[in-house]
């Protein structure tokens, strides 16, 4: 090695930083090393070759650090890229002024880590001794070698890392297949549901197509009647009679069963002797009238409404159905109709009737020649002795009713 490189560093460097053919020979393999990345040293060789730099990284880096002992075209191109890439590591310790402070910030780089831009600042200053300079190497040779071990143990962890990778790969892709079986299986279920869910909306839309044209038909259909409301109401009417008919008739079984057992007694009595009381006659005793009407239907116009059982229960005794209505009062005028023509006898109560039901009521049985009989006096006992005058054989009118109206 030339004497140059051992002179004492102060009579080379003054108070200007040293370039990198200016630093002994002992730097410029670490500089090199740790300085240049491999990828970018090869570039710098091969543009100050002009060409591509062939041979290996080895080979690369000691042609680098020989020629980095003078200036030459290689040497200025390495000190510009360093000049370049580490600037701000240079402008930081341009603020030490003296041997001591340089190394102050020398060992803040090294315990922060940041080691390449501060080893050539340092080197580089003017304020760098040889012994700086050798505790700066001793440090960077330290650095290395314990880069050196972390990049081996790096390596096998990296080894394990790669192992660990492959293991959990395989897990990932048995994972990924079962995600997307299931995948394919929860979208085929999802299509049949569609598909049915598609099929029920339309047996739904059927449907209420159906509905809307049976109603469409069912009120083109009731718009078609005659009457269609007179006719419901007159069917439930006669519902109505109907349950009051087995209710009376019902009634009527229970009446007959105690008229029996009435008539019974009554001849038991007759058949007993007569108190000589009874035969001098001391207290006259009026007859009853009997009449019978075969289970003819009475039908009784008008009259009190208090008074209905009561018309009920006469007709009844007599042997007749009752039927009633109350001469357009509240009863409506189209059920009338319905209840003459069901009647064998038709009694109205003149004192208690409309107009109007008067006349229909006469207009009928003068045009279908059905016995009627009209009474002023709506009384249960007037009532009553009508009955005995029809089982008489009266005349079906009265003139005396007839002239009230």
């Amino acid at each position: 090695m030339c004497d140059e490189c051992f002179r004492p560093l102060a009579a080379i460097n003054g108070s200007r930083r040293r370039r990198l053919w200016d630093l002994p020979h002992p730097c410029h393999c670490p500089v090199v090393g740790v300085c240049f990345p491999l990828p970018v040293l090869r570039q710098l060789v091969g543009k100050a070759l002009g060409g591509k730099a062939v041979a290996d990284d080895y080979e690369i880096h000691l042609g680098a650090v020989a020629e980095c002992m003078k200036r030459n075209r290689l040497s200025e191109v390495l000190q510009k890229e360093l000049e370049s890439r580490y600037a701000g590591a240079v402008q930081a310790f341009r603020a030490a002024k003296d041997t001591r402070a340089a190394a102050d910030m020398w060992a803040a780089a090294v315990r922060g880590g940041d080691v390449p831009g501060a080893f050539w600042a340092v080197l580089t200053h003017p304020r760098c001794d040889e012994l700086l300079q050798e505790a700066v190497l001793r440090d960077m040779h330290m650095l290395q070698h314990q880069a050196g071990a972390a990049a081996r143990v790096d390596a096998a962890r990296f080894g394990e890392l790669v192992k660990e990778n492959g293991v959990l790969g395989r897990e990932l892709g048995r994972v990924q297949e079962r995600c997307t079986r299931v995948i394919s299986e929860k979208s085929a279920e999802i299509e049949r549901l569609n598909a049915q869910l598609v099929q029920q909306r339309a047996i739904a839309i059927g449907k209420d197509s159906r509905i809307a044209f049976l109603t469409q038909d069912l009120e083109r259909l009731q718009a078609s009647l005659p009457d269609y409301e007179d006719t419901t109401r007159l069917r439930r009417r006669l519902e109505q009679l109907g349950a009051r008919l087995a209710v009376l008739e019902a009634q009527n079984a229970r009446l007959r069963q105690q008229l029996g057992e009435a008539q019974c007694l009554l001849g038991l009595r007759e058949a007993a002797p007569v108190p000589a009381a009874e035969h001098r006659g001391d207290a006259p005793r009026e007859s009853p009238v009997a009449f019978h009407f075969k289970e003819k239907t009475v039908l009784c116009v008008g009259g009190r409404n208090g008074n209905v059982s009561s018309y009920r229960d006469a007709v009844e005794k007599a042997g007749g159905h009752f039927a009633h209505h109350d001469g357009g009062l509240e009863d409506k005028q189209g059920a009338l109709d319905s209840v003459l023509a069901a009647a064998d006898l038709v009694i109205c109560q003149t004192g208690c009737i409309s107009h109007n039901a008067y006349w229909r009521v006469k207009d009928f049985c003068k045009r279908t020649g059905k016995q009627c009989v009209f009474v002023e006096n709506p009384s249960t006992s007037s009532l009553t002795r009508t009955l005995q005058q029809i089982t008489a054989g009266d005349p079906a009118e009265t003139p005396a009713a007839d002239a009230g109206r």
